[in-house]
């Protein structure tokens, strides 16, 4: 008899309110009827069934233990909710009797012993087993987040249903409830009832849903061992090792990036990354980074270019990208001037891949930073001379322990390698030894070598971030593409301040407070100064009366330079948080890069070369790499010489101001006159002098300027001459604390006052920015 045509000849309008009378409500795995509730109304309905089946089910099998015993499984409806309840019919158990339930009436099947008896044995010899769930051969397809792309076949849901199942088929009828009990003890977010209800399919459907995948294989597995069952949980974990490793990994990247950590750490004040994160734009096109715009100048000395539009990528869509020949990248760079976010722009990517919002198709994600490579090549050998590529992994990740997935050709995974400028090592990138396999031990620096070149771990993707004079030094065959983190648009700025506060009118009022400087807008295109604005002004805001008047410039420029010097100690230097006091070096480094700058500021340049920072006895790596004020730009397709500029022309003309102040301060020059001025140092009377010849002297260079590229030098120089500048934030880092104060300032102030009503007369284009270089003089904070 064909019991599918069987079954349709036996609907009926009553049969269709009985089943939904007795329909169970949708869950998200499948809307399924438990075996015993269908027995039960089966036997109600029908005599014969009656005397078949005496006792309502579970049927209890005769004395025995083995998981066979009932050879009974129930065929449960197709359900238009879920995909996974087809998959609990195959573990049938061999030679088991399979019985149809979609239809409310047996007793058509059971007329009598004999038919039953033939049913049977059809059944059992004829049944073919149920196919295993077809993948889709296209893995571009897309998700819910429009993100193409799908999980692997044994880290996706179907394939965990159907390996708790298995393995928990496999216990005895006196042990399943001891499993049930034993798991609902040690699991606060499911109930008594919803543990014991129902069969073993409603039991692995009910965890799934309300803890989640990894939670229930994970929760399985240790109930497991702890009921005495090793060899059913190591069985899990074998079929399940891929998913597990996945899970792992994803709780590691969880934890290092999910609180993103934003200067100094106060307990409590912690922001969630996801909660405050705006993506910067990232272009295909690298131009350097650096903003042209300029409040004052339409235009910097030195053109710059501007990426368009239309070479925009998003940043989970970095690994999408093709190379000229249409194929997919395998080795990716990411740059940008220091404080674009690299860092947290990778913390991004990691979340969102952890927490399955995009990249599914990658199976892994493994961070490998230069950081710990530098750490580890300064170990004592025989650490960090003898170590495997396998080796590194399973060291910074132990839950990567012989993991052979790396070696198979599909495995599809991805190696985060950030901070390429913490590396400071040479690398030989033509006579390195090639590795072909990745259990050879190597130096760190021939590992980098041949993990960037392709010849290990070779089904990887890598992406490398660093700053552009560090990456600019890896060969460009080796690099399928190159992104560049250009920073905030407007909106993107205007959209970042108002995440990060609860209050709406705190938030408008920091975005309207900042944008009344044009050189701090202009800035803040850098997230790092967009989080500098964010604090400053929230802190300033708490004090009754604040924003009445513009913010003052300098003291932001100032604080740009003291983090960036900070950072370069901690991650260049070894530093602790709490062991960053400035020494000589950093002095020495920054008041020669004002004098560089100040020379380039006379020249009329924004772009300077190699031979620019030796001739102020420099290193070209201190400059343009660890101090974090400088850049380099990409090089030129006619002679290939290497180029560098500030990270904004803006910054140059600060850096300028500071060298001239710090020759003032500290060794009493006044450098804009070319001459020593003969006087004690720090002696009032003579000092009272000084400063007032020193803004004269620029008063005369900033009028002598057609083209008014001493404008915002001369409003920075007056910023260092306040006291809330020199004494408050520049005091014990570029000179003792016990310095006394910048005298004479009313001499200064008063000559520019006079300067302002001159120029009403004779440069009225100047005006403004006189008034703006005594405000920044003399407004003292509210």
């Amino acid at each position: 008899m064909d019991m599918d045509t069987e079954v349709q000849r036996q609907e009926s309008g009553e049969e269709d309110e009985e089943k939904k009378k007795w329909k169970r409500p949708p869950s998200s795995y499948g809307s399924m009827k438990s075996d015993s509730d269908v027995m039960e109304d089966e036997e109600g309905n029908d005599e014969e069934v009656d005397k078949v089946f005496s006792l309502p089910f579970p049927v209890v099998p005769p004395e025995s233990t083995t998981h066979d015993g009932t050879r009974l499984q129930m065929i449960r409806s197709d359900s238009p909710e879920t995909l996974y309840t087809m998959t609990t019919q195959q573990t049938r158990p061999p030679g088991a009797v399979v019985i149809e339930t979609r239809s409310s009436d047996l007793g058509d099947y059971l007329e009598d012993d004999h038919l039953e008896e033939e049913e049977d044995e059809l059944l059992i010899t004829n049944s073919p087993e149920p196919p295993e769930p077809v993948e889709p051969e296209d893995t571009m397809q897309t998700d819910e987040n429009s993100q193409p792309g799908r999980l692997h076949p044994e880290q996706d849901l179907p394939h965990i249903f159907k390996s708790i199942q298995s393995t928990l088929t496999q216990l005895t009828e006196e042990e399943l409830p001891i499993f049930k009990v034993c798991f609902y003890k040690w699991e606060s977010k499911i109930t008594l009832p919803q543990v014991m209800d129902g069969d073993l399919l409603d039991f692995v459907d009910r965890i799934l849903e309300i803890l989640g995948q990894d939670r229930s294989l994970l929760h399985t597995i240790s109930t497991l061992e702890n009921v005495n069952k090793k060899q059913e949980a190591e069985e899990l974990k074998n079929k399940c090792n891929r998913a597990l490793i996945r899970f792992r990994l994803k709780q590691y990247l969880i934890g290092k990036h999910h609180i993103i950590r934003e200067g100094v750490v106060r307990a409590g004040k912690q922001n969630l990354l996801e909660n405050i994160y705006i993506e910067p734009q990232i272009t295909t096109c690298s131009y350097g980074g650096v903003d042209p715009s300029h409040e004052i100048r339409p235009h910097p000395p030195s053109p710059l270019q501007v990426p368009s539009a239309d070479t925009s990528v998003a940043l989970n869509n970095l690994f999408r990208l093709q190379t000229g020949d249409d194929k997919p990248v395998r080795t990716v760079v990411t740059t940008g001037i220091p404080g674009m976010g690299m860092t947290v722009s990778v913390g991004k990517f990691c979340l969102d891949w952890a927490e399955l919002r995009a990249n599914k198709d990658l199976q892994f994600v493994i961070k490998l930073s230069f950081r710990t490579f530098w750490h580890l090549r300064k170990k004592e050998p025989p650490l960090s001379g003898n170590m495997s590529v396998m080796d590194l992994i399973e060291y910074y990740h132990p839950e990567c322990k012989d993991m052979k997935y790396l070696e198979e050709e599909d495995c599809r995974f991805l190696i985060i390698m950030d901070s390429f400028d913490c590396y400071q090592a040479s690398l030989d990138w033509e006579n390195a030894p090639v590795i072909n396999d990745n259990y050879t031990k190597a130096h760190p620096d021939v590992l980098i070598v041949n993990i960037i070149r392709g010849t290990v771990l070779r089904g990887a993707r890598i992406w490398i971030l660093g700053r552009r004079a560090a990456v600019s030094q890896i060969p460009s065959q080796y690099i399928d593409a190159v992104t560049e983190i250009q920073g905030f648009s407007d909106e993107k700025k205007d959209n970042f301040l108002t995440l990060r506060f609860c209050d709406a009118e705190l938030s408008s009022k920091i975005v309207a407070h900042y944008k009344r400087l044009p050189s701090l807008s202009i800035l803040a295109r850098q997230p790092f100064v967009c989080w500098m604005v964010a604090t400053v002004f929230e802190r300033c805001y708490r004090y009754h009366g604040y924003g009445v008047h513009p913010p003052r410039l300098t003291p932001f420029y100032i604080n740009i330079m003291i983090v960036q010097t900070n950072r370069r100690l901690q991650f260049y230097c070894g530093k602790a948080d709490n062991d960053l006091k400035w020494s000589s070096d950093e002095r020495n480094l920054l008041t020669k890069m004002g004098k560089m700058a100040f020379k380039m500021l006379g020249r009329n340049a924004s772009v300077f070369s190699e031979e620019d920072v030796k001739e102020c006895g420099l290193k070209l790596t201190e400059v343009t790499v660890f101090s974090g004020l400088s850049t380099e730009l990409p090089a030129a397709a006619s002679d290939g010489k290497r180029t560098f500029c500030f990270i904004h022309f803006s910054f140059q003309e600060f850096m300028a101001a500071l060298y001239v102040f710090i020759m003032f301060r500290t060794e009493s020059k006044n450098i804009l006159d070319s001459g020593l001025l003969h006087m004690p140092k720090f002696t009032f009377k003579d000092q009272t002098k000084s400063a007032a010849g020193l803004v004269q002297c620029a008063v005369v260079r900033t009028l002598a300027s057609p083209f008014g590229h001493y404008d915002m030098f001369l409003r920075f120089l007056c910023g260092l001459l306040s006291p809330d500048c020199h004494d408050n934030l520049l005091r014990g880092y570029l000179y003792r604390h016990n310095a006394p104060k910048v005298g004479g300032l009313d001499d200064a102030k008063r000559l520019l006052e006079q300067t302002i009503l001159t120029a009403e007369e004779n440069n009225r284009d100047r005006v403004e920015n006189f008034k703006e270089c005594l405000r920044e003089m003399t407004q003292e904070d509210e």
